[in-house]
Parts: C-alpha cells; structure tokens; sequence
C-alpha cells in the first residue's frame, strides 16, 4: 500500500535542521512520497478572515493534510515552547471548515542546539493538537540535541543511536497507518 507523508517544520529558514529531520523521517519510514508543507503563511488575523476568507495557501495546505496518509511535525524549541510560524498554522487550519486532522496519524519530534532537543516543545505541540483530535503517534520521543552537527554531507543522521530512535518512530506511525 503506497504512503504519502507531508511534513511540516515549525521553521522557516532554508537550512532548518527541522526541515531535515522530516526528510530524514520519511526516508526511515519508506515513504513512497513525501511532501513539505508551505507554512510561510500571514499572520492570523479574524479580520482578514472576515473581509478575505480563509488565504488560498492556507485551503492548500488544508488539502495537502486531507490527502496524506499521516503528518510530520518538526519543531524547534523557541522560548519553551512551540515556534509562531508553526502556531500561526494551526490557528489557520482551526478556523477551515474541513478537519483534516481528525483521526490522521501525526509523529511530533524536534530538533534543537540545546542539550534537551526541543522536548519542550513538544510537549506544548501536544497540548496544542488536542482540539484537531488527530491520532498522536506514542513512542520514543524523538528530541535531536545538537541539531546543527547531527547530519552529515548527504543529509543524513551521522548518529546510529539517533536514527534508531527516529526509525522507531516511523515503526510505530507506520503502524498507525496500516491499522
């Protein structure tokens, strides 16, 4: 059975290690396609809503979680916490008719330069999930410390200890998909 994952990173910078560690995931869960997600989306705002509607990137984004078999999220640790670019996303997403979350299996992980990885914002993406009722993936929680060295030349996790863990939490998702 064929798997598309869309991935979204909680950073917008081109060289986010975030970013990589979604392409880093799909390639250990075997994706057959794996799509990254535009969240450089405008700041949520009720009025803009009103007068405009739901922005056009944000129906688009709405679709590309509707047709994934299951979502990726990666985010950096900001301030405690889960990034603004990420939030403003699912602020958007709340206010769609469609609920594409609900039900879908979601991995969360992180990557940071700090020693903890980003798990605390994990945990605030968690708190934050529970309204779409998505199906949060349980397993090894997936927090990269370092991020910045982690990766070698190909793009790739250099620490086998690592990718055994991210592995294993693309065993766990994969399983939430086939069930």
């Amino acid at each position: 059975m064929p798997h598309t994952l869309l991935g979204l990173s909680g950073a917008l910078r081109a060289g986010s290690t975030n970013t990589a560690l979604l392409r880093e995931a799909a390639r250990l869960y075997g994706a057959d396609s794996y799509v990254q997600a535009n969240l450089n989306l405008p700041l949520y705002d009720g009025d803009l809503e009103d007068s405009a509607g739901i922005p056009e990137a944000v129906n688009a984004l709405v679709a590309q979680i509707a047709e994934a078999d299951a979502v990726l999220i990666s985010t950096p640790e900001y301030n405690a916490g889960v990034t603004g670019v990420l939030k403003n996303a699912l602020d958007w997403i709340s206010r769609h008719s469609e609920k594409p979350l609900v039900g879908k299996p979601v991995a969360v992980m992180s990557a940071a330069a700090g020693r903890a990885g980003g798990v605390r914002a994990q945990t605030m993406l968690r708190t934050c999930l529970v309204p779409f009722r998505p199906r949060i993936t349980l397993a090894p929680e997936m927090g990269l410390a370092g991020s910045g060295g982690a990766f070698d030349e190909d793009g790739h996790l250099s620490s086998e200890r690592t990718v055994a863990s991210l592995a294993a939490l693309m065993d766990v998702l994969r399983a939430d998909v086939e069930s």
